[in-house]
């Protein structure tokens, strides 16, 4: 059973994933009154362990026979990439936390659309085939006009650094930190990368799902159960060392204290409902990405940048209804204006270029 390839249906689907990825932190926000680290798993349990499970029951039921049969090399390098990747998740949500949505994701994407696009044809020796036909001279054009554009966000991110004082910034971001924030989107670009990785290590497993007459458009459920899993492992070490740490344990039972400003304090159940929804959003990024990615044709590893530029576009819009630019000159706007309209003309040129491969 084979999936007819439909570039620019995977395009509109990377979209989608983007948008679900630039949303997920919206909600993650209304979290009150728990360390950062403690919400943090409990949104990793849900976008990582529930939702693939019960997306792989509802579309994929064979997911666990398909597990089973799988090569257990493809099974250990897929769960190892997605535990790297997890250093990258972990990361990824840190900048969220220090620098901002639009900042955060301009730098850390930008690092993780260029590694995470080309490493893996390098790797492969595909890159040979695709650099000598037009389609995927194309189709590399259009990822080198992703960067361009990723670039011109993370020069708006730069202006803004230095045109707003502190206050400004923790007006809308209220642990901005430059230095720090640098430092983990910068790590968060290049580890997240393995997720295109991991995809290209679980390649045996969507096989054998498509081999076991799943259908192919879902083929991506089963590996991305070991996916998760691994980026699961890797941060219930990390916050639950924190956890330990700061014995912050006891938060999940007891209602959240009155805060400083007299305010009315947050229901227990209102911070596990908020986790959930930001949760089961950061998984459909993957759910639409692994879609997308069948769709694609010959050359699917232009994916990734896809699905980047779709993040730096719908977070960018994001920053801006959220008022992270409010007091920016100018030449700021016109560099997020500049980036957003280069990033679309991207997913255009990549569209066209995969069509013709």
């Amino acid at each position: 059973m084979n999936l007819d390839p439909s570039p620019f249906t995977g395009v509109a689907l990377h979209a989608i994933g983007g948008l679900a990825a630039a949303s997920f932190y919206l909600p993650f926000r209304r979290v009150r009154s728990w360390p950062w680290e403690n919400a943090w798993i409990v949104n990793g349990f849900f976008s990582w362990i529930l939702a693939p499970l019960l997306a792989a029951f509802l579309l994929a039921p064979g997911a666990w026979s398909v597990l089973a049969a799988s090569p257990p090399e493809a099974l250990f390098f897929t769960w190892l990439f997605g535990f790297l990747w997890g250093i990258g998740g972990l990361m990824f949500g840190l900048s969220m936390r220090y620098l901002g949505i639009a900042l955060g994701y301009a730098v850390a994407l930008g690092l993780c659309a260029f590694f995470g696009t080309l490493i893996p044809p390098l790797f492969t020796g595909e890159i040979v085939e695709v650099a000598t036909s037009r389609g995927g001279q194309l189709t590399l054009a259009g990822i080198f006009v992703c960067l361009l554009g990723i670039a011109m966000s993370g020069k708006a991110g730069l202006n803004k650094e230095r045109e707003l004082g502190d206050e400004a910034k923790q007006a809308t971001v209220h642990e901005f930190n430059f230095t720090k924030g640098l430092a983990v989107a910068l790590g968060a670009g290049i580890m997240s990368a393995c997720m295109a990785f991991a995809y290209a290590a679980g390649k045996p497993i969507a096989a054998v799902a498509v081999e076991q007459e799943i259908s192919p458009i879902w083929q991506n459920l089963p590996v991305l159960i070991v996916i998760m899993f691994g980026g699961f492992c890797l941060n219930l070490l990390w916050c639950g060392a924190l956890i330990l740490r700061k014995r912050s344990l006891g938060v999940y039972f007891v209602r959240p204290a009155l805060p400083a400003d007299g305010s009315q304090p947050p229901r227990l159940s209102a911070n596990y409902l908020w986790c959930a929804i930001a949760g089961v959003v950061w998984y459909l990024q993957f759910f639409f990405y692994g879609m997308g990615t069948t769709l694609m044709g010959k050359f699917e590893f232009s994916s990734w940048t896809l699905h980047m530029a779709a993040i730096i576009i719908f977070s960018t819009i994001w920053g801006i209804l959220l008022k992270e630019w409010r007091g920016t000159s100018k030449a700021t706007h016109r560099w997020i204006a500049f980036g957003l309209g280069t990033l679309i003309i991207s997913t255009v040129i990549i569209g066209w270029g995969n069509s013709m491969g």
